[in-house]
């Protein structure tokens, strides 16, 4: 969606007086011509980008990495699509449901970067993640590569199959800080054994924000024959990449994370080849076998959702994928460079900027995750979540494009106060 066909779909909204419509256009073209780590820093623009939100007086809002509220022009078309189906009721489930949906998959594939035939709609990256664990053939004796800090949900689905199946978990811990992205790959590679049958990554470590070099351990996996799942539920509309870059064979993530669609979205790629390995969650008719139509039986289900996905993919285009990460790093390096190095600052997140985007982790010494998260609610209106375990204690840092740096500035001092 280009610039005049935002302000047009806005102002059909209703919401032009609420975005700021005139200024947002014309700040669009003043830094049309500016590289976006230029835009990044630039409060005026993110500022105008917040005028696009309708957010709570009652906190700051740093806890994104869970769920991204929708600004206000996705969330007035998917009220619209919400009243549009209402109307229509059964006779638009029974007419061009599929029809839409396919579109809304197609589109997203053109995003994502891969094959239109290659990618579903799911409810979210658990959903997604757990069909590819559960769905493979599994033998007694089958291996898989897993990390510590993988996300519970797909280590608990490894263990239920484990125990049905009889086949072998391994499991890695990523460091914190590594030499190079030859020590994760190599952490990766010495786990695998002629029994590997999949390798699992987090495209990015949802408690701490590592970025992992999914490419290099994509291409080592493959030149041993092992096929490798990406777990994207942070990275996907986070930091700017196309699935066709990572050479990886199945891929989920949650829409209602970054992209900012509302809940109940997410997606499963799967590389062409592999479609026909894969057992559905619940049975399809007749289908031919590398058809991943046959993968995609959801039964009734919020389809307004489905439709708002177009949206949230203009919204997210028309901001620019590489300005939004620049200006997600610039504001997770604006805080943690400021807190750093302080004596009882912990901070859980990797000193190498390129190695993490927008979310961050921070701990205070001798001050239990649970009452630091609780202490900069109540006392200082800051809303984050406690991270407890794998090793790590501290809280999950997340803003969002709304965020400013005045509030981060709150943040800091919150921090600074809280550890002396």
């Amino acid at each position: 969606m280009d610039k005049r066909t935002f302000i047009k779909t806005s102002s059909l909204l209703g919401v032009g007086a609420f975005v700021g419509l005139d200024s947002f256009g014309k700040l669009l073209e003043s830094v049309a011509h500016l590289p976006s780590k230029d835009v990044a820093s630039n409060d005026d623009f993110w500022q105008t980008i917040r005028g696009g939100y309708k957010l709570t007086p009652d906190y700051i809002n740093l806890e994104n990495g869970y769920y991204c509220i929708q600004p206000q022009v996705v969330l007035d078309a998917f009220i619209a699509h919400v009243k549009e189906i209402n109307l229509e009721g059964a006779h638009y489930m029974r007419t061009v449901q599929f029809e839409n949906k396919n579109k809304m998959a197609a589109k997203l594939a053109e995003l994502a970067g891969c094959g239109k035939g290659e990618l579903i709609i799911t409810r979210n990256t658990t959903e997604s993640l757990d069909m590819i664990i559960s769905g493979l053939h599994w033998n007694p004796g089958d291996e898989a590569i897993i990390a510590e800090q993988d996300y519970g949900a797909m280590i608990d689905m490894f263990s239920q199959v484990s125990k049905r199946y009889g086949m072998v978990n391994k499991s890695i811990s990523i460091p914190m800080n590594p030499k190079n992205d030859e020590e994760i790959v190599e952490l990766y590679a010495n786990a695998i054994t002629p029994k590997t049958r999949l390798l699992m990554v987090s495209h990015m470590i949802n408690i701490t924000g590592q970025i992992l070099p999914v490419r290099k351990i994509c291409d080592m996996a493959h030149s041993k024959g092992v096929p490798v799942m990406v777990d994207g539920a942070h990275a996907f509309a986070h930091i700017n990449f196309k699935i066709s870059d990572l050479n990886c064979d199945y891929y989920g993530c949650s829409l209602h994370k970054w992209l900012s669609v509302p809940l109940g979205a997410g997606f499963l790629y799967i590389k062409k080849e592999h479609i026909p390995e894969i057992w559905p969650l619940f049975a399809e008719g007749e289908y031919a076998t590398d058809d991943i139509a046959r993968l995609n039986h959801t039964g009734t289900n919020p389809v307004y959702t489905d439709l708002a996905i177009a949206d949230a993919i203009d919204f997210y285009n028309t901001i620019g994928a590489q300005r939004k990460e620049d200006r997600l790093r610039y504001l997770q390096n604006y805080w943690t460079t400021k807190v750093r190095g302080l004596s009882n600052i912990i901070l859980n997140t990797p000193e190498d900027p390129v190695r993490s985007c927008a979310i961050a982790n921070a701990g205070i010494k001798n001050m239990k995750p649970g009452d630091m998260a609780d202490t900069l609610l109540k006392k200082y209106k800051i809303y984050t979540v406690a991270i407890d375990g794998k090793g790590i204690q501290g809280c999950r840092i997340t803003p969002n494009v709304y965020t400013t740096t005045g509030e981060l500035d709150a943040l800091v001092r919150a921090l600074k106060e809280m550890s002396a």
